[in-house]
Formats: structure tokens, sequence, C-alpha cells
């Protein structure tokens, strides 16, 4: 690997963890929110 090339990667290398965003917290709750409608959804179809 070149000079230019090790200096390219090796800082900007994103490895798939959390970002910085602050949307996070909106997020979660769309997330759990999508739970909770499905739970709700599973139980009034008798499928639980």
């Amino acid at each position: 690997m070149t000079d230019i090339a090790a200096r390219r990667t090796g800082p900007h290398t994103r490895t798939g963890g959390p970002s910085d965003d602050q949307d996070h917290l909106v997020e979660h709750l769309l997330g759990w929110s999508l739970v909770v409608v499905l739970a709700l959804l599973t139980a009034q179809l008798g499928l639980f």
C-alpha cells in the first residue's frame, strides 16, 4: 500500500458503528412504535 493510499483510507474508514447524527432518538421512537403496532395487530388477529 502506498503512502497516499494509507493516508486516504486510514482516518476516514467507517466501521458501521453509531453515527454522530442527532436523529437516533426519533429512530428509536419510531422503531418501538412499530413494534407496539405489530404486537397489537397480531393480538387482534389472534396470531399471538
